[in-house]
């Protein structure tokens, strides 16, 4: 719908500017589907030092405020955390 497309780039703009607001991220992308086929809409990927990074990350005021912008569209969600 145009309303969950509009909330998911609303969310890419707000998630792409937060290395330069939180020191701990090193990399972040995130993907719009565009195969209606499948079953995510957006995935986001970030790359941080540590998991203490990760929960720091995660409650930044910034994220939260942008996990909002998707919150009345969002039906589910998944997340892995991984070392490499």
């Amino acid at each position: 719908t145009n309303k969950k497309l509009t909330a998911m780039k609303e969310f890419n703009a707000s998630m792409v500017v937060l290395p330069a607001k939180t020191s701990v991220i090193r990399e972040i992308e995130v993907g719009l589907n565009m195969n209606p086929g499948e079953t995510w809409s957006i995935a986001l990927y970030s790359e941080v030092d540590t998991l203490d990074d990760v929960k720091f990350y995660a409650t930044h005021p910034e994220h939260v405020a942008a996990g909002k912008l998707i919150a009345d569209v969002k039906e589910n969600r998944a997340c892995v955390d991984y070392e490499i």
